[in-house]
C-alpha cells in the first residue's frame, strides 16, 4: 500500500552499514553531533528575511525559525496525489513548511523596527501584503489547525480572522480582494467529521490496464495507489470557498464544496477564477493533472464561465517541450479590471509533430461572453507575460531543446500581432538583459514600471568575468537598446527590493560584500547616497577568516572552466602545503560551448554556510573546491550525454590538475561529492576514473533505467537511447568502483527520480562487488534534508569519512 501515515515518530536512529569490512549486520546509531565549530553556526538564529509594502511605506521583517527538531518531522504525514500533508493541521507536511516565528514593521523613512505582539511561541507561513499595504495577512498554526489571521500596520496589532479551518494542502489558501477589505479562503467543510476509516482489508485486487493507448509517464512521487487513499484525498483536500471580510461580519460561502487546486480574484475584485479537480482520480500521474474545471464564479458562489473542463493528462509525450492539449497558464491580466489571459498549444501539444504555430495566447474579458481574441502566435511555447499599460506588455517564449528564448512586445489594445524584441540562448550569463521591475499596481497585481521617457524599467543579475553586479536599466522599446541607471559597486552586490518614487530614483537595496552581511538600504540615485535600513550581523562569524578566489582552467578538448576555490582560515600554502582537499560539484547541460564555459566570480558575496553543506569542511581543515564546472556539451545537433562519461572525466580531471598544480591539493588527498545529480555524478567518477581517494554521495540516483522516460535533461527514453542509459548508469559499473563511497539518503524522498530505492539498490551492488561503502538512510527526511538531528548527523558521518579515507589516509595502493 503506497499511502502512508507516519503517525508515529520514528526511532532516532539511523540504518548503517560497518565503516570497513563485511556487513554482515545492521547497527543501532543515535544522532551524533558535527566536531566543533559546526554544531554552534548550526543553532545560531537565522537572519530575517523582508518584504516592502505595496505603498512603498514599510518593510515587514520576518524572523525564520532555526532547522526544526527531528520530533516535528515526525508529526503525521500523509502521501497524497503528490503531495505531502500534515492532516493534523491540514496544510503541507513539515518537511515542506519553514516556519516564521515573529513580525516586525520597519519604516522605510526611517526609526526604530516596531514589533508585532503575536501569541507565545506562535509560528506562521504565507504572509501577504494586502494590496492597499495597510495590512498583513499570515496563517497562523493551531493545535488543531491553521488560522488565518491580518496584522494591521499602524497599530502593529495581529487579529484572528478565522478558526482553526484554513485548508492549504495545496499551498495559497487565501487571496486579498482588491479593495483590502476581505479575502477569498479556502477552508475545510464546516461540519467535516473525522476522516474516514482506511485500514479495513481491501475488498478485492487493484487493476491497472493500458490497451494499446500510447501514455508515457514519468517517475512521479506520492501518488495516490487505491481507493483508501482516494477516499483521504477527497477528505483533506475539499475546501468551502468563503469571503472573509477583514471586520469579521458577514463571512459567507462561495458554491459547493470542491477539491480547489487554486482560486484568485480578478483585479476589479468582482469575480474568482478557480480550478478544481474532479474524479476519475490517477494512480499514475499527480493532481496537478487530473481532470479538472477552470471556472470564473462571483463572489456570491454563481459559475459565470467555464473555461476549461480538461481530462485526465496521463498521455503528455515526454521530451521538456511538450505539453497537455487545452488550456494551460490561466490566469488574470494584471492591468484590466477582469480579462482572463491563457494559451493552448497548436500542434498536439507534442513539439515532433511540425508546426508553425507552437503556442497561442489569447485574451477574454468580462462578461465573457465574446468569442476570445488572439493575443499572439507563438513558434516556441509561450513562457509568460508582463503586463505594463493599456499598449505595452512583453510575452516571452522558449524552446528547450535549442535553450533559445524569444521577447515579443505586444500592444494588448491591438492585439494579434507581436514585435520581437530579443532573442537569446537563456543559458547566456553575460548577455542577459535582464527582466522587467515590476510592483504591485492599486489593486495588488505586479506590473511593469516605466520610465519618464517611456521605457521599460529592467533589473539583472549582471553577471560579468569579474562577478554578478545587479543592475538597473531603461530599455527603448522601439529599438531594444538599454541604458544602465545604476549598477552595483565594484566589490558589492546590491540587488534592488523595490522603488520608492515614480521615477525609480529612489531604491530600497540589499546589500553585501566578501566581509559584510547582507543588509536593507534606501539608495537615493541622485544624490549618490544611501542610508542603512537594518543592521544584520555575521551569523558565523568562525569562518570570517576563510579565503576564496575563482580559478580557472582549461578542459582537454578546449572548453573553459572554472571553479571556486575556499581555503581554511589562517592557511599559508608556503607553511602548510597541499591540504586534504573535496570538490563538489553538480553537471549541467548544454548546447553552446561557449556559453558553457562563461566563468562568474563570487568575490563580491558574503558566503556563509547553512543545512547540511559542504563548506562547513573548511573549518576541519579541508579545502573547499566549490562547484567546479562540470557541462556536458551537444554540439552540432548531437544529444549531450551520448558524452557524458567522457565529458565528465574530462572535467573532473582538469579540476584536479589545476590544484594540483596550484600547489594547494596533494593528488593523492582529493574526495568527489554531491547531492542529487551531483551524487550520480559523484559515483560515476568512482566507476570510471582513478582521481579521488573516496566519494561522497546524497540522495542520488544510480540505475537510469528506474527513469524510464527521462531524467534531468535527458528527454530520450531509454527505449529511444538504451546504450546512453546503460553507460550512463553507476549501478552497471558497480564492479569497477575501487574507492571508499558513503551513501547517504532521505527515508522519505519527495524527488522525482531518486527513490530511496536507487540507493537501496546500488548499496546492495557495491556490497555485493565487495567495495568499502557506507549507507545511511536518514529517517523521515526529504530530498533536502531539514531536521537539526539529520543536518547534524549528515556532517558528523562527511567528516568521519573524510578524515578516514582522505586527511588520516596513508598512500593510495597501486591500481
Amino acid at each position: 500500500m503506497r499511502r502512508r501515515l507516519l503517525a508515529r515518530a520514528l526511532p532516532a536512529f539511523v540504518l548503517l552499514a560497518a565503516v570497513a569490512g563485511p556487513a554482515l549486520a545492521q547497527e543501532a546509531l543515535t544522532y551524533q553531533q558535527p566536531p566543533a565549530p559546526i554544531a554552534e553556526i548550526l543553532d545560531t538564529k537565522p537572519t530575517p528575511s523582508s518584504s516592502l509594502s505595496p505603498d512603498r511605506t514599510t518593510l515587514a521583517l520576518f524572523d525564520r525559525s532555526n532547522l526544526p527538531p527531528i520530533a516535528e518531522l515526525a508529526e503525521p504525514m500523509l502521501r497524497l496525489g503528490g503531495y505531502r500533508i500534515n492532516p493534523r493541521n491540514n496544510g503541507q507536511a513539515n518537511s515542506r513548511v519553514s516556519w516564521l516565528t515573529g513580525l516586525s514593521f520597519q519604516p522605510v523613512a526611517g526609526g526604530e523596527a516596531r514589533a508585532v505582539q503575536l501569541p507565545a511561541n506562535a509560528r506562521f507561513l504565507s504572509p501577504s501584503w494586502s494590496p492597499d499595504g495597510s495590512k498583513v495577512a499570515l496563517l497562523m498554526d493551531a493545535p488543531t489547525g491553521l488560522e488565518l489571521w491580518v496584522v494591521d500596520v499602524a497599530t502593529a496589532r495581529a487579529t484572528k480572522l478565522t478558526e482553526a479551518r484554513v485548508n492549504a494542502t495545496t499551498g495559497g489558501a487565501f487571496d486579498w480582494l482588491s479593495d483590502s477589505a476581505g479575502l477569498v479562503v479556502r477552508l475545510t467543510p464546516e461540519g467535516r467529521g473525522a476522516a474516514p476509516d482506511v485500514s479495513r482489508p481491501p475488498s478485492g485486487p487493484i487493476v491497472a490496464e493500458s490497451m494499446g493507448r500510447v501514455a508515457p509517464a514519468r517517475t512521479y512521487q506520492d501518488l495516490l495507489s487505491n481507493a483508501g487513499d482516494e477516499a483521504l484525498f477527497d477528505h483533506y483536500f475539499t475546501s468551502q470557498l468563503t469571503y472573509v471580510p477583514i471586520n469579521g461580519r458577514g463571512a459567507r460561502n462561495l458554491g459547493a464544496p470542491a477539491v480547489y487546486l487554486g482560486a484568485s480574484s480578478s483585479p476589479d475584485g468582482r469575480y474568482v477564477l478557480t480550478t478544481t479537480a474532479k474524479r476519475p482520480y490517477s494512480y499514475v500521474v499527480p493532481a496537478s493533472l487530473f481532470p479538472a474545471e477552470t471556472r470564473v464564479i462571483d463572489l456570491q458562489g454563481r459559475m459565470v464561465h467555464q473555461v476549461a473542463d480538461l481530462p485526465l493528462r496521463d498521455n503528455i509525450p515526454t521530451p521538456f517541450d511538450a505539453v497537455a492539449p487545452g488550456p494551460r497558464s490561466v490566469s488574470w491580466r494584471a492591468d484590466a479590471p477582469a480579462t482572463l489571459v491563457w494559451t493552448e498549444a497548436q500542434d498536439g501539444g507534442d513539439p515532433r509533430t511540425a508546426s508553425e504555430v507552437r503556442d497561442r495566447v489569447f485574451m477574454l474579458a468580462a462578461p465573457f461572453s465574446a468569442q476570445p481574441t488572439t493575443l499572439i502566435d507563438l513558434n516556441e511555447r509561450y513562457g509568460g507575460v508582463v503586463w505594463g499599460d493599456a499598449d505595452t506588455a512583453m510575452v516571452t517564449s522558449r524552446w528547450f531543446n535549442t535553450r533559445h528564448e524569444t521577447r515579443y512586445v505586444i500592444d494588448p489594445s491591438n492585439p494579434g500581432m507581436g514585435r520581437v524584441l530579443l532573442e537569446r540562448n537563456y543559458q547566456d550569463q553575460y548577455n542577459n538583459p535582464g527582466f522587467p521591475l515590476t510592483e504591485p499596481n492599486a489593486q495588488g497585481f505586479s506590473v511593469a514600471r516605466f520610465d519618464a521617457n517611456g521605457r521599460l524599467l529592467m533589473t539583472g543579475p549582471g553577471a560579468t568575468r569579474e562577478g554578478e553586479y545587479p543592475f538597473l536599466a531603461a530599455m527603448d522599446l522601439n529599438t531594444g537598446q538599454s541604458e544602465r541607471l545604476w549598477t552595483s559597486a565594484t566589490g558589492e552586490y546590491e540587488s534592488i527590493v523595490g522603488v520608492l518614487d515614480d521615477g525609480a530614483r529612489r531604491l530600497v537595496t540589499r546589500r553585501e560584500t566578501k566581509n559584510d552581511p547582507a543588509n536593507l538600504f534606501v539608495r537615493d540615485l541622485d544624490a549618490a547616497t544611501t542610508t542603512a535600513l537594518t543592521a544584520f550581523t555575521d551569523p558565523a562569524p568562525q569562518l570570517a577568516g576563510v579565503s576564496r578566489q575563482l580559478i580557472t582552467y582549461t578542459r582537454a578538448d578546449g572548453v573553459q572552466l572554472s571553479g571556486t576555490l575556499y581555503l581554511p582560515a589562517g592557511y599559508d600554502k608556503d607553511r602548510d602545503g597541499p591540504l586534504p582537499l573535496v570538490m563538489w560539484a553538480y553537471p549541467a547541460e548544454f548546447t553552446d560551448a561557449a556559453v558553457a564555459g562563461q566563468v562568474v566570480d563570487t568575490a563580491n558575496r558574503f558566503v556563509r554556510p547553512g543545512g547540511s553543506s559542504h563548506l562547513f569542511l573548511l573549518t576541519q581543515g579541508y579545502a573547499v573546491l566549490d562547484d567546479p564546472s562540470m557541462p556536458i556539451i551537444g554540439k552540432d545537433g548531437a544529444e549531450p550525454n551520448d558524452t557524458y562519461i567522457e565529458q565528465l572525466t574530462a572535467s573532473a580531471e582538469a579540476a584536479v590538475n589545476a590544484v594540483v598544480e596550484m600547489g594547494v591539493a596533494d593528488r593523492d588527498k582529493i574526495a568527489v561529492g554531491g547531492h542529487s545529480y551531483g551524487a550520480f555524478m559523484t559515483a560515476n567518477l568512482l566507476a570510471h576514473t582513478d582521481l579521488f581517494r573516496t566519494g561522497v554521495a546524497r540522495s542520488g540516483a544510480y540505475n537510469r533505467t528506474l527513469t524510464p522516460f527521462g531524467f534531468q535533461a535527458e528527454q530520450r527514453t531509454y527505449w529511444e537511447a538504451p546504450e546512453t542509459y546503460n553507460e550512463m548508469s553507476p549501478f552497471a559499473f558497480a564492479n569497477r568502483v575501487n574507492e571508499p563511497i558513503l551513501l547517504i539518503h532521505g527515508e522519505a524522498d519527495d524527488n522525482s527520480g531518486t527513490f530511496p530505492v536507487q540507493s537501496e539498490r546500488f548499496y546492495a551492488a557495491l556490497k555485493g562487488n565487495g567495495a568499502q561503502v557506507r549507507y545511511v538512510v536518514l529517517p523521515l527526511e526529504a530530498h533536502g534534508y531539514r531536521a537539526r538531528e539529520s543536518v547534524g548527523h549528515t556532517l558528523w558521518e562527511t567528516v568521519r569519512w573524510l578524515d578516514t579515507y582522505v586527511k588520516n589516509a596513508g598512500p593510495r595502493a597501486a591500481q
